[in-house]
């Protein structure tokens, strides 16, 4: 399998959960920290999704991230 990125990869976890990236930013807000459909975006579009942030958005949309050696 092709690696994707992860834009790609957040795109159809989106498009699976029929969810859309402004929604997933308002999930991803929480008291202390509110998260913009534009910097979420722009880190997607630039590739300065960090780790921690993507398994936040798999967590909000139910999947888990797994790792198989080849």
């Amino acid at each position: 399998m092709e690696a994707k990125t992860a834009r790609e990869v957040v795109k159809i976890l989106l498009m699976q959960s029929n969810v859309s990236l402004s929604k997933l930013a308002r999930m991803m807000s929480t008291e202390e920290k509110r998260v913009y459909q534009q910097s979420l975006s722009a880190k997607l579009i630039n590739g300065t999704l960090k780790y921690n942030e993507l398994v936040q958005i798999c967590d909000i949309l139910g999947y888990d991230i797994e790792f198989r050696k080849k």
